[in-house]
């Protein structure tokens, strides 16, 4: 093999690498209230992961709200406060308010009011869920077909004199201040400009010769203009099944999907495509469009415009270019020297071997005090903000209970008993006389790190001449509360109390949504297996070396580097440097023996119907993908909830964090099981 095939295989497998955060469609970077990467411009509806359009519609009321109050300061010789571009949900929410309030809005749109809808077949009922939430927007929104739709909002705009141009299209933007904003018609200057385009007017396609035939379509219209056809739909989503549902009623129709199930469609167009006469083909995927069909429909989904958002200057998610690279290089420094000095003195890392744990020691406090100090406020400052997002935001009293015990257990099990309270024990003897005069136990307070870690999370509990009081602690901590806990609760151990999961679940929370993803990232999760089994190994080689000498030389070489790669390298300074590249949970997804053993008893109460944890799902699900997207161990959790399937640690890593639960706009998620269904035994007679 020459040198230019393996730079090109090494270029492929690190490409796929930093693939692995992809969801099937992107999303551009997004800072506060919707504010893109480019200054003054904002972006709502699907581009910015509103999966229904009530959602869209709230964020086009909140952004409306912000620029209205940034409109109040100051003034600029403008055309328009601001321009809009996207007639749909979204853009129309924005543009209604800001005029309602006095502004002057422009709004373009590259093809008709509604385009979203006006795709859609004829009659389509568009329903106004989640019926739980209020629509808080400007614009009139209640369900009715896409026909009645599209006249009152219509009706709605003109009433309102908002200038509307369509078949004007945004081309491009010059940032500054003004904004110079684009189009095929013209350019005009704006304080702000908001994208609301969506995706979907950008079909996918298969790339195959031939797909701009005439008999060739990506998008169904209307029906009823297909009879007596024999019909072929390629597509394995909601979309594809809708279509050759309606087409199947006056035309032959095969629906083809390369995969070995339609694991996207909802339950409804489940039920109504197995009661339908379209003939499904599944592991086919179409090579050539010169088949014998009278019509062909490609439905696939559509692509993000990354070219035109490119274009336009703003930055998508998990894009790898130098900034990235040199973040990377940054935050790999900065872990590095953290846990790469708490070593100890004399033991730090090159360049700060024989200086750093000096340099970083303060008030007679060394290096690793400063560290759990800085730890502690980091679990602190960014809990709370987690906290905010995902419980006080969304009024979800599990997730402000859940941060508010990862705080907790971080400030008394982690920082307050190991560096004050436990020497105070001893001190006022409050351990009672025997131990606190036993030299053994007085004086090794970072012990009291195992009354909430276990092993082999908490490496040492068994050995280096512990006190029997942490040894019998240590067994009924990993060996009896621990495996009821995952009997009750799975691994929400990593998710409640650990300090590991507690960091992972605060700093690394703003990247969750970067965890990769997919079979080759669940097959990395087998890693841990191998920290575990070295574990299991070295604790056996420490503990058994006083019987056996022969022991003695591995044991102190086994704990030497599980010590330098597992408690150093696997733990602190890798995971902890990947935090904003790949989520927070490299750590405890990948290497943790103790989330292994944990999984490995939850996968057998489970298979043994034990178990009381799982995620369930109803047949609500609209397959926006939001689950999946936020799920910081990588499940597919949409995948699960369409097909009504289980999700629990006999098929999945799940940790119970619950923030799958929390986004999902129709309430479709829950803890619980499914209950099997009695089965009746017919006794002869």
């Amino acid at each position: 093999m020459d040198k230019i095939s393996i730079i090109s295989k090494v270029g492929d497998l690190v490409g796929g690498v930093l693939r692995t955060a992809d969801m099937p469609t992107r999303r551009p970077v997004l800072r506060d209230h919707f504010e893109s990467s480019v200054d003054n411009v904002f972006i709502v509806g699907d581009l910015a992961g509103a999966p229904v359009i009530k959602l869209a519609l709230e964020q086009g009321e909140a952004l409306a709200q912000h620029l209205s109050g940034l409109l109040q300061v100051g003034g600029l010789a403008v055309d328009y406060d601001v321009v809009v571009a996207g007639a749909g949900a979204a853009g129309l929410a924005v543009a209604l308010r800001l005029q309602e309030k006095g502004h002057r809005v422009l709004v373009v749109e590259k093809s008709e009011l509604a385009a979203t809808f006006r795709d859609f077949p004829e009659g389509k009922f568009i329903y106004a869920e989640p019926e739980s939430r209020a629509n808080v927007s400007a614009l009139d929104f209640s369900e009715a077909p896409k026909e009645e739709l599209i006249e009152r909002w219509q009706r709605q705009v003109k009433a309102a004199g908002i200038p509307l141009h369509c078949g004007e299209a945004l081309t491009g933007v010059t940032p500054g201040v003004p904004l110079i904003v684009k189009t095929v018609k013209a350019e005009y200057r704006a304080r702000f400009l908001v994208l609301a385009s969506g995706v979907r007017g950008n079909p996918r396609k298969l790339g195959l010769p031939g797909e701009d035939q005439p008999h060739v379509l990506h998008k169904l219209y209307n029906p009823g203009l297909y009879v007596g056809k024999r019909i072929l739909v390629v597509g394995g989503g909601n979309s594809a099944a809708e279509a050759a549902i309606a087409l199947s009623e006056r035309n032959q129709v095969v629906l083809m999907h390369r995969g070995a199930a339609l694991e996207r469609l909802i339950g409804e167009n489940r039920k109504r495509l197995a009661e339908s006469k379209v003939e499904v083909r599944l592991n086919s995927e179409l090579k050539s469009f010169d088949v014998d069909f009278d019509q062909i429909f490609v439905l696939i989904g559509a692509d993000l415009p990354t070219s035109f958002l490119k274009s336009l200057g703003v930055r998508l998610e998990n894009e790898w270019d130098w900034k990235r690279w040199l973040g990377l290089l940054v935050t790999f420094a900065i872990a590095y020297s953290i846990y790469g000095i708490k070593l100890g003195k004399g033991e730090e890392f090159w360049p700060y071997r024989g200086w750093g744990y000096e340099a970083l020691s303060f008030f007679g406090r060394g290096w690793s005090f400063w560290y759990t100090v800085l730890y502690t406020a980091v679990v602190t400052v960014f809990g709370l903000q987690a906290m905010k997002r995902w419980g006080i935001d969304r009024k979800d009293k599990f997730q402000i209970y859940r941060f508010a015990s990862l705080i907790g257990f971080q400030w008394i099990f982690f920082f307050l008993i190991p560096e004050f309270l436990f020497a105070w024990a001893v001190k006022y003897q409050w351990v009672g006389e025997s131990l606190a005069k036993d030299p053994n136990f007085a004086n090794n307070a970072w012990r009291s790190y195992g009354i909430v870690y276990a092993w082999p999370l908490f490496f040492y509990t068994f050995f280096s001449n512990p006190s029997d009081v942490w040894i019998v602690w240590g067994v009924i901590l990993s060996f009896v509360l621990l495996p009821i806990l995952v009997l009750f609760h799975g691994k929400r151990y990593c998710t409640w109390i650990c300090g590991c999961g507690g960091l992972a679940e605060t700093l690394g929370d703003r990247w969750r949504h970067l965890a990769p993803k997919g079979r080759t990232a669940i097959s990395w999760e087998r890693m841990n297996l191998i920290v575990l089994g070295a574990a299991v190994v070295v604790t056996v080689l420490m503990l058994g070396q006083d019987v056996v000498k022969a022991f003695r030389e591995p044991a102190g070489t086994g704990i030497k580097y599980y010590r330098l790669v597992v408690d150093t390298w696997l733990v602190g300074i890798l995971p902890v440097a990947l935090y904003p590249f790949f989520g927070g949970k490299v750590w405890c997804r990948d290497w943790c023996p103790l989330a292994k053993m944990m999984e490995v008893w939850a996968s057998f109460y489970t298979r043994m119907r034990w178990s009381r944890f799982a995620i369930v799902a109803d047949d609500k699900c609209i397959a926006c993908g939001e689950c999946s997207r936020n799920c910081q161990v990588g499940i597919d959790v949409m995948s699960y909830a369409l097909q009504q399937k289980e999700l629990n640690n006999q098929n999945s890593s799940c940790i119970g964090c619950g923030i799958c639960i929390t986004v999902c706009p129709m309430t479709v998620l829950s803890f619980g099981r499914i209950e099997e269904p009695v089965k009746l035994i017919q006794i002869k007679t």
